[in-house]
């Protein structure tokens, strides 16, 4: 059911910077119209979020919903009811595609497909290439440019120093980068070939490989002040290289929550090629590294690389098993448990997942709740607790690393554009989120890189 306005009565509302108990919210047309306590209007719909928080909705800045080309996996429809069923109301979707999408062309077909499937806002990355340099400066609206610098798909590859120079002497768009070596893999790879050990996965891409490539990365982006963002960082190395260079430029970095949640070598001898990810998941130094960074802003967000693959693809030996897991229906819980836990507070599990990926990319009336602001809002019961299990989840492989865990906290309601799109464990049908528009002056100089 469509609602012209929605009342959200006694909510305790909060920010990256404060906590607003008993707050009565009014969405109307889609946007926030209305903050106080006790307000005297009235809504096609009401709703008693008496002991409920409100928060943004979730900005999730990494996925591969794999549409087109390895729809078995994912689609745009499952992964965005994987999205709002986990309270993320907005992604940024990958081009390592069949076909990549590296052009104009390839670009506005997948926008189609999402506009036609997705029930929560979208948008997308261009995939650089050695020879796509017109494409990546010239294509209307994308959440930036994607350069993977370590192997990938297709002609997506692109770890040559010279051609890495050509993107980043021209243009000023958001570049974010798959920081490995490709040198360095293909040499652990001989050294491993005939290894049966999954925890060898992260043997054949060492700290050694993120930490070139980045510190690479960095360099380049000193050089030409060009805007970059480091994906999904996973080692110690690179954290205290950060700390110390990141500041020079005008430089992000995200975080997945594997990456301090599943360490090595257990996971590896619990879950086998199910633990298999690229970047890989390390020992525990790595990832208490990883979550003091991103306490202490030298990683400025979460993301999840929500990448599946069936179970039978996985059931294969190492060396032949793909590398990815799913992760988007997941995150928010994941650190609602963790403030649950006394890791931290919700004041910053909205600065990491609502507030920072939108200034960063500069999406535009997103990640807040005020008046004027698009109603892409999440409702969580602190105290609701549920166990992950596969064969229960909205993404297309039903199945998740996590599955047998405990969490304290999940979304109850996730509202995209003033709508309902999920409510207690249901996606609400016939409902659709629209583009995320990008402001191409925040996304190149987001404010909060100009305010640090």
């Amino acid at each position: 059911m469509i609602h012209e306005s929605i009342l959200i009565r006694g909510a305790t509302v909060v920010s990256g910077e404060a906590t607003r108990p008993q707050q009565d919210v009014l969405v109307k047309a889609g946007k926030i119209v209305e903050i106080g306590e006790r307000l005297q209007s009235s809504a096609d719909l009401v709703l008693d979020a008496r002991g409920l928080h409100l928060i943004p909705g979730v900005l999730d800045p990494q996925v591969h919903f794999r549409e087109p080309g390895q729809t078995w996996k994912e689609d745009l429809a499952s992964g965005s009811r994987a999205a709002a069923a986990g309270g993320v109301t907005g992604f940024f979707d990958m081009p390592n595609n069949q076909p990549s999408v590296t052009t104009r062309d390839t670009m506005a077909a997948k926008k189609a497909l999402a506009a036609e499937k997705c029930v929560v806002n979208y948008n997308f990355f261009i995939g650089a290439t050695r020879e796509n340099l017109e494409e990546l400066n010239r294509v209307e609206n994308v959440a930036g440019i994607k350069i993977f610098m370590g192997s990938s798909t297709g002609d997506l590859l692109v770890s040559d120093p010279r051609d890495l120079e050509t993107i980043f002497a021209n243009g000023n768009r958001l570049i974010a980068v798959h920081a490995e070596n490709d040198e360095i893999i293909n040499l652990k790879r001989q050294v491993f070939a005939d290894s049966t050990d999954f925890a060898d996965h992260m043997r054949v891409r060492p700290p050694e490989a993120a930490l070139s490539a980045t510190s690479l990365a960095v360099t380049l982006a000193k050089r030409y002040s060009r805007r970059l963002h480091i994906l999904h960082l996973t080692t110690a190395d690179e954290v205290a290289f950060l700390r110390k260079e990141k500041s020079k430029g005008p430089i992000s970095v995200e975080v997945c929550p594997q990456h301090f949640l599943l360490h090595a070598p257990e996971v590896y001898e619990r879950l086998g090629s199910l633990a298999q990810m690229n970047p890989p998941l390390r020992d525990k130094a790595h990832g208490d590294a990883l979550w003091a960074g991103l306490r202490d802003g030298v990683i400025d967000c979460i993301a999840t690389d929500h990448a599946p693959h069936t179970l039978d693809e996985k059931d294969q030996p190492f060396g032949s098993a793909p590398s990815g897991m799913p992760g988007v229906e997941t995150s928010l819980p994941l650190m609602l448990n963790r403030v649950n836990d006394g890791y931290c507070s919700l004041n910053d599990v909205v600065r990491w997942m609502c507030e920072n990926p939108v200034e960063l990319y500069g999406a535009t009336n997103k990640g807040y709740i005020k008046p004027g602001y698009d109603a892409d809002l999440v409702l969580i019961d602190m105290a609701a607790q549920r166990m992950v299990t596969n064969g229960s989840l909205h993404t297309r492989v039903n199945w998740s690393p996590y599955n047998g865990w405990r969490l304290k906290g999940w979304p109850v309601f996730t509202f995209v554009g003033g709508q309902i799109v999920y409510r207690e464990g249901q996606i609400i049908e016939g409902l659709r989120g629209s583009e995320i528009r990008i402001d191409d002056m925040r996304n190149a100089r987001p404010s909060l890189l100009n305010s640090a």
